[in-house]
């Protein structure tokens, strides 16, 4: 009877033991080792990261493995809020002549966002008032990403050539009508490839954004004669307002580096003024010759993008993390490279519910893997610059579930 009781107290225990340790599992995931970035909450060091329901739990230092169901072996690595890509164009579809709206030059989101460790994506101007409402239904709410829009100021899109000139279909008010429909999905306005000495789509596109209290963006140049970059800085944007393919050198647009290598006094002062400068690489809109000597005077962009589609993916641009790697190589450090591509965007577009590890926030989380070796980097005029420094994404989290594992650090062996 002694033993037959012993028995069942062993029993007991055991089951209370491994009802304990069920217990103690309270995260669904820990990402346990890496050096994490966050640059809302001034993190930069080891930690771990905890998550649960598709939130960030906590994030603090030595978490027990004991209390995760899933653990994620990230030493080495660093692991930061997942990428926020302020400059993209996913208005992908099957219209012919359309160029990036509703077009095969555009990008579907999901095949390109996860491998880079971005979660969200923000079309620009691919969409105006007019077919808004198709991309929202035919992209934005079939993707896993993320995807935001800065709506065109032209109310059918960004459909190139003559459709880009119209300026009877610039409506500031009717954009403005849209975008307060959609608030936190639309988050900008957008203006492009316009060309013409005139001010008009400028302050029309301004005008939209004033309406809907959202920012706008603007791809400046095309005029013959220029228009005055300084005027555009110091008088027709608002602070807030972004400037993108800011280390471009086009036709119809003055660069911010002057032929002596200097970078313009009034684009400092335009910085201080809260102009956004937005990198937006693209696939003509990036040369070391105007990068590498602003970096070296001090003057750094405030958002690191890619301007994505089917002409910059496969040239000099590639993905995030290979224009991040340019940076890093001109010797950016990578706590601000990596604000730059979270918490900034999310801060200008007015999403600061995004880009931080906060505990609450959507587990949304890219972990890095920085190599080290003998690299080469494109920019948009065929020019090669070499780099010791290479960034490249291990894995994606998005809303606590893995979306991309390079090599399946996330998984258990085979044979185990």
């Amino acid at each position: 009877m002694k033993n037959y009781n012993k028995l069942i107290i062993t029993l007991s225990l055991g089951f209370l033991v491994g009802v304990q340790g069920i217990m103690a599992q309270s995260y669904d995931l820990l990402i346990k080792g890496g050096h994490v970035i966050d640059a809302k909450n001034n993190i930069n060091g080891p930690m771990d990261v905890a998550v649960k329901d598709g939130k960030i739990a906590v994030v603090a230092s030595n978490i027990g493995q004991n209390q995760a169901k899933e653990v994620i072996d990230a030493t080495g690595l660093y692991v930061c809020p997942g990428l926020l890509d302020i400059h993209s164009h996913n208005f992908h579809g099957t219209e012919p002549d359309a160029y990036l709206s509703n077009s095969d030059t555009a990008l579907p989101p999901d095949g390109f966002s996860f491998r880079s460790g971005v979660t969200t994506i923000v079309d620009v101007g691919g969409a105006g008032w007019r077919n808004f409402r198709i991309f929202k239904e035919q992209t934005i709410d079939r993707s896993k990403t993320r995807v935001l829009s800065f709506l065109n100021i032209i109310g059918s899109g960004m459909k190139g050539g003559a459709i880009e000139q119209n300026l009877a279909d610039m409506d500031p008010k009717l954009t403005a009508m849209v975008a307060k429909q959609y608030p936190g999905i639309i988050v900008g306005v957008k203006l492009a490839h316009y060309s013409g000495f005139d001010w008009k789509p400028t302050e029309k596109v301004v005008e939209a954004g004033r309406l809907a209290n959202i920012p706008v963006m603007i791809d400046f140049g095309g005029s013959e004669p220029e228009l005055s970059i300084e005027s555009l800085f110091m008088e027709k944007l608002r602070p807030g307002d972004i400037f993108t393919h800011t280390y471009a050198h086009v036709d119809g647009r003055t660069p911010i580096v002057d032929e002596n290598n200097k970078v313009r006094d009034y684009v400092f002062e335009a910085q201080k003024r809260g102009i956004i400068f937005d990198v937006g690489h693209g696939g003509g809109s990036f040369l070391f010759e105007q990068a590498i000597p602003a970096l070296k005077q001090g003057f750094k962009p405030n958002s690191i993008s890619t301007d994505l589609h089917t002409g910059s993916m496969n040239g000099g641009m590639k993905d995030i993390v290979n224009v991040m790697s340019k940076f890093l190589n001109m010797e950016m450090t990578l706590s601000e490279i990596v604000a730059c591509t979270t918490w900034k965007p999310a801060q200008i577009i007015k999403r600061p519910d995004l880009g931080h590890l906060s505990a609450g926030a959507v587990a949304d989380i890219a972990i890095l893997n920085l190599r080290e070796g003998d690299f080469g980097f494109i920019d948009t005029k065929g020019k090669r610059m070499d780099g010791d420094k290479k960034l490249e994404c291990e894995l994606t989290l998005r809303e606590g579930k893995v979306v991309w594992d390079l090599n399946g650090i996330s998984k258990p062996k085979w044979d185990e």
